[in-house]
C-alpha cells in the first residue's frame, strides 16, 4: 500500500515536498516514481528512483526544480518540488514497480498510491 501526503495551493515560485509511504513490502526492492495528471490530460511522468536512490531520471519540464529521493529505512519516497509554476498543478501520484529498471512508463508500474492534489497559483 502507498499513502501520498504533501500537496496543497502554493504561489508560483513556491516549493512543496511530497512523501509516500509504503507498508506492506520491501520497499527498498522497488523502483519509485512520481507521476501527474492534471484535468483533461492523460497521467505523465514526473521523476523516478533506483532501489538505493543512487539513480534518478526526470521529464525535461521539471529538471532542475524537482528532486526525488527515498528513505529505505522509513520505506518513504519524497519529491521535492521548488520554481512551482502554474503548469505543475496536477494530481501526483506515487508508483512502485517491481525489478531493477527505471521506467517513464506508468504501465510498468505495479502499485499505485491514491494521488496527492498540488495547486499552483500565479
Amino acid at each position: 500500500q502507498l499513502q501520498a501526503s504533501g500537496g496543497g495551493l502554493v504561489q508560483a515560485g513556491g516549493s512543496l515536498r511530497l512523501s509516500c509511504a509504503a507498508s506492506g513490502r520491501t520497499f527498498s526492492r522497488y523502483v519509485m516514481g512520481w507521476f501527474r495528471q492534471a484535468p483533461g490530460k492523460e497521467r505523465e511522468f514526473v521523476a523516478t528512483i533506483s532501489w538505493s536512490g543512487g539513480s534518478t531520471y526526470y521529464v525535461d519540464s521539471v529538471k532542475g526544480r524537482f528532486s526525488i529521493s527515498r528513505d529505505n529505512a522509513k520505506s518513504t519516497v519524497y519529491l521535492q518540488m521548488n520554481s512551482l509554476k502554474p503548469e505543475d498543478t496536477a494530481v501526483y501520484y506515487c508508483a512502485a514497480k517491481d525489478g531493477m529498471a527505471l521506467s517513464q512508463m506508468h504501465r510498468l508500474y505495479d502499485y499505485w498510491g491514491q494521488g496527492t492534489q498540488v495547486t499552483v497559483s500565479s
